[in-house]
């Protein structure tokens, strides 16, 4: 879930004196790994960005003429002695990250990339010598990059390269830490990261977006996080064609599971059912308003708080024996006011609660009977207090249960609703397996379809160039004539070339309304006219040229 914070990225090379910053984010800052380890630069600028880690990122500085340098010299390597074994093999999709299930939180939070410079992190892996495209994923459970590269293993390789040097600096006024945090090393990112290449790259953003691989099976919040990847990468030079399209049909994939299987009703763990009881049970008109207590910082109460978060509650008084965790809830959840009061406090606070959820670990009741009697009544329109016990032992009496003025449920009231959903859930999950699996279909015959596009054009050009050719040295050998047969000539040229590219292109086109030939076929099609016509070092020259034109920018 995204939060703000406030942070800074420094720039590739410190501006002039005379030069004044510029204020928005996306020019004042470069996103860039530093091999070297080179002490930050510092400056006095600020930006406020929304971010899922929570820290305030500033990046050292790397000196951008070299830089530049290594990379059209190497490209210039690529150019003159690798085009024969890159035309071997297309481009490939390929995702590398960390999430929940691979890497702990203070892994995780070391590559968060703030929302706002997601842009810069783009420019930053396609100036890598073997990345064509590229996207970034990050929010408070996972941090993925995907990319389109011209050679998988060397793409990949350094990708890795840039995640792991990264120097991250914690510069927060507002935190009590001011220090300086490393980037992740390379053999706990080894340890920690996992990838997975084209289809099952592609497969793994679908499950992504349709909340299959979330911490709660079916959640919602990761498609707008899908979403808002799309949104801010349009228009970023390096968020191309492939990777938009890829972000697209996940979206389109998500939507689907979520309409189609309803993933997202129902609660799987004893925390979320506490949080959808308590919804259930206030009267709608009154649940914006309710006034929430939640005793207890531990696991359970954690969660509890994070589900109320989910669900809109912006307001939550938070009882604990110490502040430690509740400051930490505070810095995780900004959205969110997050108010700390001591455990001697609890009754004053109880009295001003409309609901009250308890998880803690006393081995005695909290609330007694004669507690919760001596407790002022709520507002009528809520009308009775609501106790929501999810500990064990009971932090409730059971007696509370007799009393008029207030409503308890306990854990062993959540558990059935909870297996109930949960075998729920899991049925729905694999009937959207199914649903992802049409969806995969439906990309891959999109994405080879792209493979044919270069092939088109280049085929186009070179009859087209031929056709020129050969009507200037038609028209210069029949010297003094008419604009009238200058055109019948000219028209005669053309309709030769649109009558020859006919029928390769009918073999070339995969836009689904081919249905000669299957996506494999025109594949193989392809690498014949490109082999026929020696097109291959015509279209990686093409790439190459591209890099070069973003290394020079």
């Amino acid at each position: 879930m995204a939060v703000a914070a406030t942070g800074r990225f420094a720039p590739l090379v410190a501006p002039k004196p005379s030069t004044p910053p510029s204020p928005h984010p996306a020019h004042s800052s470069r996103f860039f790994y530093n091999p070297a380890a080179a002490a930050p630069y510092c400056d006095a600028r600020r930006c406020v960005v929304r971010c899922e880690g929570g820290v305030a990122r500033r990046l050292s500085p790397v000196d951008k003429a070299e830089t530049a340098k290594a990379n059209l010299l190497a490209l210039q390597q690529l150019k003159t002695s690798g085009i024969e074994r890159y035309t071997k093999e297309k481009s490939s999709i390929a995702v590398i990250g960390l999430n929940v299930h691979t890497a702990p939180v203070e892994i995780r939070e070391k590559l968060a990339i703030p929302e706002a410079f997601w842009p810069q992190a783009i420019a930053e892996l396609c100036a890598l010598n073997h990345i064509e495209e590229a996207a970034v994923l990050s929010t408070c459970n996972r941090m993925e990059i995907y990319v389109v590269a011209l050679s998988l293993n060397r793409g990949v390789k350094e990708v890795t390269e840039w995640m792991s040097k990264i120097t991250i600096n914690k510069d927060d006024d507002d935190s009590p830490f001011h220090q300086q945090i490393s980037g992740v090393s390379t053999s706990d990112l080894l340890q920690h990261r996992f990838m997975l290449y084209n289809n099952d790259a592609a497969r793994h953003l679908f499950e992504v977006a349709s909340g299959l691989d979330s911490v709660v099976l079916g959640e919602g919040q990761i498609l707008a996080q899908v979403k808002q990847v799309k949104k801010i990468g349009q228009g970023v030079d390096g968020f191309g064609r492939k990777i938009s399209g890829l972000f697209e049909h996940a979206i389109i994939a998500g939507k689907r599971v979520r309409t189609e299987t309803n993933i997202s009703s129902g609660s799987v763990s004893v925390s979320s059912a506490a949080v959808e009881l308590a919804q259930m049970k206030l009267p709608q008109s009154s649940y914006a308003n309710a006034r929430v207590l939640v005793i207890g910082a531990g696991k359970m109460g954690k969660l509890v708080i994070k589900h109320l978060a989910a669900k809109g509650c912006s307001k939550i008084v938070v009882v604990n024996r110490t502040e430690e965790k509740v400051a930490s809830l505070r810095e995780e959840l900004k959205d969110v006011e997050i108010t700390y009061k001591p455990l001697p406090e609890m009754m004053a606070c109880a009295a001003e609660a409309d609901v009250i959820f308890t998880s803690t670990a006393s081995e005695t009741p909290l609330f007694l009977e004669e507690n919760v009697r001596a407790l002022p009544a709520v507002a009528t329109e809520i009308g009775r207090r609501l106790f929501i016990d999810i500990s064990v032992p009971r932090n409730v009496e059971s007696r509370v249960s007799d009393l008029e003025m207030a409503e308890v449920y306990n854990v062993d009231d959540l558990k059935e609703v909870v297996a109930a959903n949960k075998e729920d859930r899991l049925q729905k999950a694999r009937e959207a397996q199914t649903i992802i699996f049409e969806e995969l279909h439906k990309f891959e015959a999109w994405k080879d379809s792209l493979e044919t596009i270069p092939t088109i054009k280049k085929l186009r050009a070179y009859v087209e160039r031929i056709g020129a050719s050969e009507l200037e040295k038609c028209l210069s050998k029949m010297g003094d004539i008419s604009d009238k047969q200058k055109k019948a000539i000219y028209d005669l040229s053309m309709g030769i070339t649109k009558k020859f590219l006919q029928g390769p292109m009918q073999h070339l086109r995969l836009d689904g309304n081919n249905c000669r030939s299957r996506p494999d076929e025109i594949l193989e099609n392809m690498h014949a006219v490109n082999r026929m016509f020696e097109l291959e070092k015509e279209i990686i020259l093409e790439k190459v040229r591209t890099k070069v034109e973003r290394a020079q920018k």
